[in-house]
């Protein structure tokens, strides 16, 4: 049988990856978003936007000139025309303030089409890739941070596509006009004068506010570092109980936000001093020009309405440069949080489909271990060599003390890692060369510790197979003799099971989680301790009822307890990551060997030998 050999490296962390991606990066993640090759409608609503914000934009342009020549026409000499000009500028004056606004609300109606579906399938694309993301990953990073730089992510793009897009273009290009206009109609000493107050106030803005990301970089990793304690609390409510340690948990949590304090006391000084100098430079720049138009009036160089223009001009520009100013801040913190989120996008999954991997297909459902080596750290080996075959119907049971492998090799199956040496195989297909989909869809499992969503116990069971039919989750939940007791519930299946199940006891949960891999109806089984949780009695009767699911299935125990897989066809005794020992269970007794003596250990623990369940009988 062909060998492949790999020696995978751990995948960059998350702190590595969030190193290497940038504010260009986060906007670059966008474009597909809201200029989709495949949607002309989007495409068609983006090109509308932009027209209806060049439209507002001219129109806003126009007021002021309006409002200076219906100036003009009121000073004194012009009294005659009263009658008919300044009535035709002022309704002039008036249609180009109401067009402004009706042009910027419809680009705001046209492009929420768009704002809002990219934040969807951004969102869902983070959300998907995580779910693509190994294993390894998972168990390193913290559900609460994750949870939160999704959320910020999501609450930014929305940030970005309103004050980028709407605000930031639209307010250079009327800046731009304004210089144009003024120095047309006046000298360029007008221009430059508004030129030179713009250009300050934008790089002192751009200085101060990049100078302010480190704060705001403290401010969210503090946030998440306080919400991860406090998700981490909530989730192990019991624990905290069991031990008395609320005290101990509010500390934690005060010293996580009394960070967060520090770092926002931080952020708001120096947003003061922002807002400060920034109020400077416009008050200044206003004073200058103010100035040079007043002694353009007294040269006679300029008229009333002249000046009257220069000072709409300038508080008019005003409003959207003080605004300029908070829009940027906003940008520049939606930046980070998109950063945050669009860095997952750039983790590697370390366990990938290759390019055209076909669906696994099942022949008959055998399965081989072919010399499989692995460690989750490269310098500290797990499994060494291990190989052994589950014929097609057949039941294999894996035993042995803790920290010999056994759950890796259950892992191993599942994909969630790739082997470093040797393969795994079923009906002869390495399962690194099919489909991960395909390849989970085929195994049905029942762990040691099993963990239900926050549902009904209906959802539960149909997670099995979403598409079954009440019936069949009926059904399944009879053949995991858990049907009468939901039926006993006050709400029947519709019963929430509560956070990661809580509401159910330990062999309730366990029932439910059997009942959902009956429902999957695999060809492959892998039990995982998969009756631990259950009395004796109860045991009994659930493995009675496995023995029947698995008749014709292959079938891999992992146990501990040794009494529950006496009846496999082949035991395997497992020991640092080896097999040391293989056989059937008299077999292995009568060598006396690692088997033999971890039986006399159990049994001596026990009061007298317990009764033999049947669920693992050869068929």
């Amino acid at each position: 049988m062909r060998r492949r050999t790999s020696n995978p490296s751990p995948a960059p962390s998350y702190a590595e990856a969030a190193s290497s991606t940038g504010d260009m990066a986060a906007l670059r993640s966008l474009v597909p978003y809201l200029w989709p090759h495949d949607s002309f409608e989007t495409k068609l609503r983006v090109v509308v936007a932009l027209i209806l914000l060049v439209g507002a934009k001219v129109a806003n342009v126009w007021v002021p000139l309006f409002y200076k020549r219906a100036v003009d026409a009121l000073s004194p000499g012009d009294a005659g025309a009263l009658v008919t000009i300044p009535l035709g500028l002022i309704v002039a004056y008036g249609l180009a303030r109401v067009m402004s606004l009706v042009f910027a609300e419809l680009r705001d109606a046209v492009f929420a089409n768009v704002a809002q579906r990219t934040i969807r399938k951004v969102a869902l694309s983070v959300f998907q890739h995580l779910h693509a993301l190994s294993l390894r990953f998972h168990l390193e990073r913290q559900t609460g941070g994750l949870t939160r730089s999704l959320e910020r992510g999501t609450r930014a793009i929305e940030t970005l596509l309103r004050y980028a897009l709407f605000s930031i273009v639209p307010t250079l290009v009327e800046i731009t006009l304004v210089c144009v206009i003024l120095w047309r109609m006046f000298d360029g000493w007008f221009a430059l004068a508004t030129f030179v107050t713009v250009g300050s106030y934008i790089a002192y803005t751009f200085f101060v506010s990049e100078w302010r990301i480190q704060f705001r970089r403290a401010m969210n990793e503090t946030d998440n570092k306080a919400n991860t304690k406090a998700v981490d609390s909530l989730l192990n409510y019991e624990t905290v109980k069991y031990f008395g340690n609320e005290g101990h948990e509010a500390r934690r949590y005060d010293q996580a936000l009394a960070s967060y304090e520090q770092a926002a006391v931080k952020s708001q000084r120096s947003l003061s001093l922002l807002n400060i100098g920034q109020s400077a430079i416009i008050s200044l720049g206003l004073a200058v020009v103010m100035g040079m138009a007043a002694r353009g009036i007294v040269n006679g160089t300029m008229t009333l309405g002249d000046f009257v223009l220069v000072n709409t001009y300038l508080l008019q520009l005003y409003q959207p440069l003080n605004f300029f100013g908070v829009v940027y801040r906003e940008i520049k913190q939606a930046l980070i949080d998109v950063e945050s989120m669009v860095t997952l996008l750039s983790v590697d999954r370390e366990v990938a489909d290759r390019p055209g991997a076909p669906p696994l297909a099942i022949t008959g459902g055998e399965l081989r271990f072919d010399g499989v080596e692995f460690g989750y750290d490269p310098r500290r080996p797990i499994l060494k060599g291990v190989s052994f075959t589950v014929p097609a119907g057949r039941t294999v049971a894996i035993v042995g003390p803790s920290g010999a492998g056994k759950s890796t090799i259950g892992r191993l199956l599942f994909r969630f890692y790739d082997v470093s040496g040797g393969g795994i195989l079923i009906d002869g297909q390495d399962i690194r060369e099919v489909t991960q989909q395909s390849l989970r869809g085929a195994i049905g499992i029942v762990p040691q510790d099993t963990v239900l969503f926050n549902d009904t116990v209906y959802y539960n069971i149909a997670y099995g197979r979403p598409g079954a039919s009440p019936a069949e989750v009926e059904q399944a939940a009879r053949l995991a003799h858990i049907h009468n007791f939901i039926m006993a519930l006050p709400d029947g299946y519709e019963t929430t099971v509560g956070e990661r199940g809580l509401k159910l006891s330990g062999g309730e949960k366990q029932r439910v989680a059997i009942a959902r891999t009956i429902l999957k109806n695999p060809a492959i089984l892998l039990f995982d301790e998969a009756t631990s949780a259950l009395d004796t009695h109860t045991e009994r009767e659930i493995q009675a009822n496995l023995r029947e699911v698995s008749r014709g299935r292959t079938t891999l125990v992992i146990a501990h307890r040794l009494s529950t897989v006496i009846d496999a066809d082949e035991i395997l005794v497992m020991e640092a990551g080896r097999v040391i020992e293989r056989g059937r269970h008299m077999e292995l007794l009568s060598r006396g060997g690692a088997y033999a003596a971890l039986w006399a250990r159990q049994q001596e623990s026990s009061q007298g030998p317990e009764p033999v369940p049947e669920v693992l009988a050869p068929t």
